[in-house]
C-alpha cells in the first residue's frame, strides 16, 4: 500500500486549495482514509477522516472550512480547504491503516501568507 499526496502550494490568506491523495495497492473500497498535518515545530495532528462508507469527521479547528471526500474509480481522497488561514501552514499527510500498520504518504506543503 502506498499513498501519494499532491496539491499543496503557496496561497494567500482567505484562498482555497484542493489536496489529493492517490492510493496504490490495497482495497480502496474498505479502507478508512485520513488527513494529518504538521506545522513547523509542532507535532503531527489529525485533520480529517473519511471512512469506507463515506462518513466524515474533522478536527474542531478545521470544521466548516475543510471538506474531505473520496472517489473510488480514481482511488483518490481529496481535502478541499477554503478560507485558508496562516495557522493552516503545514505539511499535509494522507494516511491509512493496512494490516495493522499505519501507512503515511510523503506529504504536501501548504503555505498560507497573511
Amino acid at each position: 500500500v502506498q499513498l501519494q499526496a499532491s496539491g499543496g502550494g503557496l496561497v494567500q490568506s482567505g484562498g482555497s486549495l484542493r489536496l489529493s491523495c492517490k492510493l496504490s495497492g490495497g482495497n480502496f473500497k474498505i479502507m478508512d482514509l485520513d488527513w494529518y498535518r504538521q506545522a513547523p515545530g509542532e507535532e503531527r495532528e489529525f485533520v480529517a477522516t473519511v471512512s469506507a462508507n463515506g462518513a466524515t469527521n474533522y478536527a474542531d479547528s478545521v470544521k466548516g472550512r475543510f471538506t474531505v471526500s473520496r472517489e473510488w474509480p480514481r482511488r483518490t481522497m481529496y481535502l478541499q480547504i477554503d478560507n485558508l488561514k496562516p495557522e493552516d501552514t503545514a505539511v499535509y499527510y494522507c494516511s491509512t491503516v493496512s494490516r495493522g500498520a499505519r501507512i503515511w504518504g510523503q506529504g504536501t506543503l501548504v503555505t498560507v501568507s497573511s
